[in-house]
């Protein structure tokens, strides 16, 4: 099974498309571009289900994905302390460099967006789930 992870947000969204072996693809996007970047992702990857996050503005993204695409199959899953998971998976992934090694990586925002790791952590929570 193809699913998509959606971590909704309102200046941003990640989104990941993960099967039961892994993630495919990940990406952070802004806000406005969140339906067409899913409807592509959708159709290019044969994705089965939506996996949403029931954080900030789920009901409105739940409300925009089943008015724009019928018949789809959505689970909402818990967002609890996914961004803390994710935090760490993104410092997992992208070891500090220069001074920020010297500083404990609970003490550290990443630089950039990582809403793309909560998007994973949902999907795979929803795969332990199932």
């Amino acid at each position: 099974m193809i699913v998509l992870g959606v971590d909704p947000g309102r200046e941003k969204c990640g989104l990941a498309v993960v099967s039961s072996s892994g993630v495919i693809i990940k990406r952070v996007v802004p806000r406005a571009e969140f339906l067409p970047v899913a409807k592509e992702l959708l159709a290019e990857h044969n994705v089965e289900r939506v996996i949403l996050g029931d954080g900030t503005g789920s009901t409105e993204f739940m409300r925009e994905l089943t008015r724009a695409l019928p018949g789809l199959d959505l689970a909402i899953i818990d967002e609890q302390h996914s961004t803390e998971e994710a935090r760490e998976r993104y410092w997992q992934n992208h070891r500090p460099r220069g001074w920020r090694r010297a500083l404990p990586i609970t003490m550290q925002v990443p630089p950039e967006p990582y809403d793309d790791y909560v998007a994973v952590i949902l999907a795979e929570r929803f795969f332990s789930r199932a």
